[in-house]
């Protein structure tokens, strides 16, 4: 599936891991070094890819109905609303503090 070119050294691994602020052992470079080798191998495929008669497209799958019909709908009853509120206090819903002064 994959090529056996290592893409990715060690070197490189420990640079991306400091950038990161990781701390890898030796096991972890080298498998992360060969994961993102393999990573780097697939666009390297990728890129093989004869895509001259695809046309370019901005997404997968088109956008079927993604606009509705703006509809005006009657405003909700407030003491209908207020009547599931815990506890309500001049039309509002009243809530406990959470953030101290």
């Amino acid at each position: 599936m994959f090529r056996s070119i290592k893409l990715i050294t060690i070197k490189e691994v420990e640079h991306v891991a400091k950038l990161a602020r990781l701390a890898l052992n030796e096991e972890e470079k080298v498998k992360f070094a060969e994961q993102l080798g393999n990573i780097l191998d697939y666009f390297n495929q990728l890129k093989e890819i004869n895509t001259e008669n695809v046309e370019p497209m901005a997404q997968a799958v088109p956008k079927i109905n993604v606009m509705r019909e703006d509809k005006v709908w009657p405003p909700c009853d407030r003491e209908e609303i207020l009547a599931n509120a815990p506890k309500e206090e001049d039309g509002y819903f009243r809530v406990p503090r959470i953030i101290e002064e």
